[in-house]
């Protein structure tokens, strides 16, 4: 009777086990990711053992209800104890395996700075109908963004930072209308940013530096009520700067420097909600705007290297706040005002001008 109560007791657990662990179709794809990935320092994979990957898999995460795989975060860099005793960071090899598409509930995938992990994104990857998250930053990944990477429609962030990505940026990505962080610095994207990134309408950070970009700035970003983050430095920008930059209600942070810009700065960039103005090294042409006043606070301005003429606005002396200001390498001329925020600037910040004079430069 009691060897007859154990099997039973045996195959009640198994039963409530595979109730209640997660789906062998979801272990067979996990374990197939694995299989294409290779970490031989602080053995992240050593926990994905047993039926249930539910439990206990570093990086794993399921839905409660569904007990499907909901969540994958996997950081090559973080404060969690296995990279304190190793005293290390990560480091990972091998390629995304395609087998990842076959968790079909999938929340959030994070395979972040790994530094080794090669090959391409898996096109698969857009057929994730719930993935609202998708951060690759770090890696080697090579090939382009999948072309309908606009079918993710609740994808809200979209990080593919630091790694060596190259074509265009496709067109479909301006449909992903709840995306609120994009982020495709450090990579060798070309072409140029779609004409309709405006429809991004949830848009917070649009991060695009150190590519090769082409082509003008659009000016349906204008649109984009939420953005307070647009960075399209280091890359291949040409034309002029759309004014209606200087319009948008939460832009703080403005960064184009390393271009090919040409044209006057406009007036509604030194009048507006930006905080942080980079337009150093480009062509821009004549006169600094002389429009500051009570309301300008800038932490940087950053205007160097550029075809600027004529004299230092003095309306600057009027700002509630000039943090860093660089002038240089302009053909800037005339007197330096004297007093804030000029008495705590130094020399380089005007060097390399045509005919500038005053301190902290030599005297007129």
């Amino acid at each position: 009777m009691k060897t007859v109560f154990t099997i039973f007791s045996v195959l009640v657990s198994t039963v409530i086990s595979t109730v209640n662990g997660c789906p062998p179709s979801d272990r067979a794809a996990l374990l197939a990711f694995k299989a294409a990935l290779h970490e031989p320092y602080l053995g992240i994979f050593n926990s994905w053992t047993g039926t249930d990957c539910c439990r206990n898999w570093y990086g794993v995460s399921c839905d409660p209800q569904s007990h499907r795989v909901a969540d994958i975060n996997l950081r090559g860099e973080s404060e969690d104890p296995i990279f304190e005793r190793a005293h290390r960071t990560g480091f990972m090899t091998g390629f995304m395996s395609p087998e990842i598409c076959k968790l079909t509930r999938l929340s959030s995938l994070t395979i972040a700075d790994w530094k080794g992990i090669t090959g391409e994104i898996p096109k698969c990857i857009t057929s994730l109908p719930f993935l609202r998250i998708l951060d690759l930053i770090g890696n080697k990944l090579s090939g382009e963004i999948p072309a309908d990477i606009g079918r993710l429609k609740r994808l809200t962030v979209l990080n593919v930072a630091d790694n060596q990505l190259s074509g265009r940026i496709p067109s479909s990505l301006t449909s992903l209308s709840n995306l609120m962080h994009l982020d495709l610095r450090n990579n060798k994207i070309s072409g140029p940013v779609p004409s309709k990134a405006g429809n991004l309408s949830m848009l917070s950070r649009a991060l695009l530096s150190g590519n090769m970009i082409s082509g003008p700035i659009p000016v349906s970003i204008c649109r984009i009520y939420r953005l307070a983050d647009l960075d399209l430095s280091m890359n291949k920008m040409s034309g002029v700067i759309p004014p209606c930059l200087g319009k948008m209600a939460v832009l703080a942070t403005l960064n184009l420097d390393c271009n090919m810009l040409m044209g006057t700065i406009p007036t509604t960039l030194l009048t507006s909600a930006i905080g942080n103005l980079n337009l150093s090294r480009n062509a821009m042409e004549g006169n600094i705007p002389d429009v500051f006043g009570l309301t300008s606070y800038f932490t940087v301005i950053d205007l160097s290297h550029n075809k600027l003429r004529g004299p230092i606005p003095r309306s600057l002396s009027a700002a509630s706040y000039i943090g860093h200001l660089d002038l240089s390498y302009n053909h800037l001329c005339g007197r330096i005002p004297a007093g804030a925020p000029f008495d705590h600037l130094e020399a380089s910040s005007f060097m390399y001008n045509d005919c500038l004079c005053g301190k902290p430069l030599r005297a007129c």
